[in-house]
């Protein structure tokens, strides 16, 4: 029995269908996802052969794209192409001509009793029942969802307009029976991209695509690929709504799928809607939850909540895990990331008392804890108890406090033990060594280790580059800066943003800002886009040469291109307004950094602070320093000096004593500067003996307050 095809599209999509606000957006993307396909099939193309026995390779065509988008975030990017006989080969298909792919279209579907008179009748419309039909018998006869997919487009063409959601639904099915997940996916995401009906639109979708599925376990996969194409979009409300939505028919997303949902949830912070999507997701018995439970107990540590952490770690066998080293090991570096050394230590032996293996990751997060503490001794002696040799990582935990520490001779005893016992410093343990050669102002010592870095052929990281360049700059050796950095390219090291902006910084402290603007050229000729950071180098630079304008026109810079300023920015520009003598202009941005998200901390107010002081402003000054205190900020000796100056240019004792007292209350001790500042006080009073007065009330309040 034939199928007559009806002349006009009685049963169009949207009579099938709830009226989808967002219906004409979501076709027009799906005309841009297939616009490359089309041409090709329907345009002149040297590509196609219009005759059967044309047989040369270069005039055929693949019916479908030989590799996945090769923008897969962009669904119009999609690339079809004619076989490439130098190209890769398929083994599993075979490619047809233009021709040859239209007779076996016909075939199938005359085999199918479908009447196919129609064609010869350009005024008639494929009915939209009727295409989704055709492509299911297509499928169903030829098991090629190639050769549906061939159809759809056709179709499309043929009615010259464009498929309803219905049809498209129909193609994402057939795509994922004949293994073209590929096709699929980039349907679903055109959906998520458009549904910019809202709720309505994406329920909409559900429903179409379980009313044209045929295969239960197909739906799921579906729906699957679509929960993760709204993680991708971020859109991670409408990917919980169609998990919850497979609930009602007892369907469900696969393990990937959830472990994606729930990672995007807690990097999003919602830990109780990541908790309740894991607690009603199947229990799959294979153990492959200890992967999410894992990504729980690490959001807990990172948090803080070490309790709720440890209470999971013993009941992830409720949960169908079961714990593991690499948990535990997690858990133990969180404990020392915190500073529970003591928690950590006992969990150790814990793991020790139940028969574990230990492995050198946890003992080296145990150990590195221990040394960031500054409790070397106690490292030590936890290696000896476990009976450990130390590696390499270990022995940069040890040699990176010391340096950090200034204590450079001990770093290098260590460094050195490492070659005696047979252990090869690595990248990091060079890197630190010289780092610390650098930071006391031995660039000889850290030009030497980096010759024996290179001899003993260890590759030198971007970081070990950086290291020199900023210890030639804290010796003022611009010259021997700019040769490392000349070095570090020849290398093939393109140099980063810190890495331009730590020769950039050694520029701008010497007053050379032409070199810095230059090396700012040549940072966007490479590719490299300035920070914050740079800016911030380059503000400050021009402040200090007294060029307050522009340094204003750099911050306006910064706005401009998009970033965001951060404390030194809005530090620099109170700076330069303060020194110019703008202080409600330097106040007014002041106050503006709670607006922007950003807590304005000491130094910035001790740059307000003096500006107030300078211009003889102490009333200013002492409502600005007591906002300061509302705020919870503790003033350093720097601050109080800058006050107590200003006061005791005024002749102010009193307000000058009472700082003092305050600093005496905080624990701050006066300094040389502090003592001159009183004694300028005590002067501007016309007391006799100034200098002995003004040691008279430091004693007073320090020594006399101190013993009461």
């Amino acid at each position: 029995m034939t199928r007559p095809l009806r002349g006009l599209a009685v049963l169009q999509l949207l009579s099938l269908s709830p009226a989808l606000p967002s219906f004409k957006s979501f076709a027009n993307s799906l005309s841009r996802l297939n616009f490359l396909f089309l041409r090709s099939l329907f345009l002149p193309s040297p590509s196609f052969s219009d005759s059967e026995s044309s047989t040369s390779k270069a005039e055929t065509s693949p019916l479908l794209p030989d590799s996945p988008p090769s923008d897969s975030t962009n669904p119009t990017s999609y690339r079809f192409r004619a076989a490439d006989p130098a190209g890769r080969r398929y083994s599993s298909r075979k490619w047809f001509s233009k021709t040859e792919v239209m007779q076996r279209l016909t075939s199938v579907l005359s085999n199918g009793g479908w009447d196919l008179s129609f064609l010869n009748s350009p005024h008639v419309e494929l009915d939209g029942l009727n295409v989704i039909r055709m492509l299911n018998d297509l499928f169903d006869g030829s098991s090629d969802a190639a050769l549906a997919f061939f159809f759809f487009t056709w179709s499309w063409s043929y009615n010259g307009s464009n498929h309803g959601l219905r049809m498209v639904c129909a193609m994402i099915h057939i795509s994922v029976l004949g293994s073209m997940n590929h096709m699929a996916v980039s349907f679903l995401r055109s959906i998520v991209r458009i549904g910019d009906g809202g709720k309505e639109w994406h329920e909409s979708v559900f429903d179409i695509l379980r009313e044209t599925s045929r295969n239960r376990k197909v739906l799921e996969i579906v729906y699957s690929m679509l929960v993760n194409c709204y993680i991708d979009e971020g859109t991670l409300e409408k990917a919980i709504g169609l998990v919850n939505y497979m609930k009602k028919f007892n369907l469900f997303p696969t393990i990937e799928v959830y472990h994606a949902l729930i990672r995007n949830l807690l990097e999003s912070n919602q830990l109780n809607s990541a908790w309740e999507v894991f607690t009603e997701m199947p229990s799959s018995g294979d153990g492959s939850n200890e992967l999410i439970i894992s990504l729980f107990i690490h959001e807990l540590c990172v948090r803080g909540s070490f309790v709720c952490a440890c209470k999971l770690l013993s009941e992830m066998q409720n949960y169908g895990g079961k714990a593991d080293i690499v948990v535990y090991t997690m858990v133990i570096d969180a404990f020392c990331k915190w500073g529970l050394l003591k928690e950590a230590t006992a969990m150790l032996y814990k793991l020790i008392e139940m028969d574990f293996s230990l492995d050198y990751v946890l003992i080296a997060s145990i150990v590195d804890g221990y040394c960031k503490a500054g409790r070397l001794v106690e490292a030590i002696g936890l290696l000896n108890s476990l009976s450990c040799v130390p590696d390499a990582y270990i022995y940069n935990s040890f040699i990176l406090k010391l340096c950090k520490d200034g204590n450079v001779e001990e770093a290098s005893k260590l460094f050195n033990e490492m070659f005696e016992i047979g252990i090869n410093p690595d990248a990091f343990n060079y890197t630190t060594i010289i780092n610390g050669y650098c930071k006391i102002y031995l660039i000889d010592q850290a030009l030497n280790t980096f010759g024996l870095m290179l001899k003993r052929g260890v590759k030198p990281t971007i970081l070990t580059y950086t290291m020199l360049i900023d210890g030639c700059c804290k010796v003022n050796d611009l010259q021997g800066a700019e040769h490392i950095f000349d070095v570090m390219k020849r290398e093939g090291i393109q140099p980063d943003v810190v890495a331009y902006n730590t020769l950039i910084n050694g520029y701008s402290k010497k007053g050379h800002m032409h070199k810095a603007y230059e090396q700012i050229d040549m940072m966007r000729m490479n590719g490299v886009i300035p920070d914050v950071a740079t800016y911030n180098i380059l503000m400050h630079g021009l402040i200090k040469r007294g060029f307050i304008m522009e340094s204003r026109e750099m911050f306006n810079e910064l706005v401009r291109r998009g970033l965001f300023p951060d404390k030194i920015a809005f530090t620099n520009v109170i700076d330069g307004h303060s020194k110019e003598g703008n202080l409600e202009e330097a106040y007014l941005i002041w106050c503006s950094m709670n607006n922007s998200g950003i807590k304005p901390d000491v130094v910035t107010c001790s740059t307000l602070l003096s500006g107030f002081c300078k211009m003889h402003r102490m009333q200013d000054a002492g409502v600005l320093f007591h906002k300061m205190l509302d705020a919870g900020l503790e003033p350093d000796l720097i601050l109080y000096n800058t006050l107590l100056h200003g006061y005791c240019r005024e002749g102010d004792i009193n307000e000058a004593c009472r700082l003092l007292v305050m600093m005496k209350e905080s624990s701050i001790v006066p300094n040389d500067i502090t003592f001159q500042g009183l004694i300028h006080g005590l002067e501007k009073n016309g007391v006799e003996n100034p200098v002995e007065s003004a040691a008279l009330k430091v004693r007073e309040i320090f020594l006399l307050k101190c013993a009461g």
